[in-house]
């Protein structure tokens, strides 16, 4: 059943944000109208103190947050880290961020970790695996988490669902929301030899909480095929955000996190994503600014 997780007072706007880098600080402090909301990576503010936390707490007197992890391997076989649930739960105390979310993926085993977000099975073993994770989690951290749908490159012969409906079964069963990442849909999709708008039009926007866009290279497989690779690296290509924009058209307006974790680009080049997501938010993109 879903939990009352209660007043969020800083609760993320329908907006578009950006993923927060050090090399941009400076600029969003002298440019704070081109966003309104950053994200973080959990895994980067689990120290007690130090510069990057001493930049966190003043930018969050002038922006929401958003808490994204990327390590806590909620489809992993073992139980869920339990201090690693402490410290995000610290974080959450510290910044009280209006969203949490984590990958629907895999990243340790025993005391092994992955440098990657490992695809899982989709079927009633690993279901009732992860919503146990799920609930957890949540649980532990003390508020709703929102679940990623992944970028895949494989697929489990052993499969008995489909990832869209394993992740609404996920949300049922755990009052977890979704976080719906277009370029990961397009990026799985094309991997897969299949539909990225068939893809999106199946899935439950209703438990949408909040929108990734990011970029991807395209390399080839060992035999040739095409292979696309979510990297975060690239600006958003029109593909994408004829997706993005099908849908908002479709599901309303969500927070909208433009990634870009890999090659930085400077400043200005972030800032234009998230003004070209804003416009598509607001209802004030050209049809030529989507396709």
């Amino acid at each position: 059943m879903p939990r009352d997780t209660g007043p969020r007072p800083y609760s993320v706007p329908l907006a578009p944000g950006v993923g927060l880098k050090a090399c941009h600080i400076r600029d969003i402090e002298a440019d704070p109208g081109a966003v309104q909301f950053l994200e973080i990576h959990a895994e980067n503010y689990m120290g007690a103190g130090g510069r990057p936390h001493h930049d966190l707490m003043r930018l969050r007197e002038r922006f929401p947050l958003s808490l994204h992890g990327v390590a806590l391997s909620i489809g992993g076989a073992d139980p869920i880290d339990r201090e690693h649930l402490a410290r995000l739960r610290t974080l959450r105390d510290r910044y009280e961020p209006g969203l949490f979310s984590e990958h629907l993926a895999w990243s340790s085993h025993e005391d092994v970790y992955f440098p990657d977000l490992l695809p899982v099975a989709y079927d009633d073993e690993t279901l009732d695996r992860v919503c146990d994770h799920v609930d957890a989690t949540q649980d532990a951290v003390g508020m709703q988490m929102l679940l990623e749908n992944p970028s895949t490159y494989l697929a489990f012969e052993h499969s008995t669902m489909a990832e869209i409906d394993f992740m609404a079964e996920v949300s049922r069963r755990t009052g977890c929301g979704l976080l719906l990442d277009i370029n990961n849909v397009f990026v799985s999709c094309a991997n897969h030899g299949e539909d990225p708008v068939t893809y999106l039009d199946a899935f439950p926007l209703a438990a949408v909480g909040e929108i990734h866009l990011g970029g991807h290279e395209a390399q080839q497989d060992d035999v040739g095929r095409p292979l696309l690779i979510d990297t975060h690296s690239r600006a958003v290509i029109d593909p994408v955000w004829r997706l993005y924009a099908r849908a908002i058209e479709r599901g309303g307006p969500r927070p909208t996190l433009v990634e870009w974790d890999k090659d930085i680009p400077a400043w200005p080049v972030l800032a234009a994503e998230a003004a070209r997501a804003e416009a598509v938010l607001t209802g004030r993109a050209d049809q030529a600014d989507v396709v």
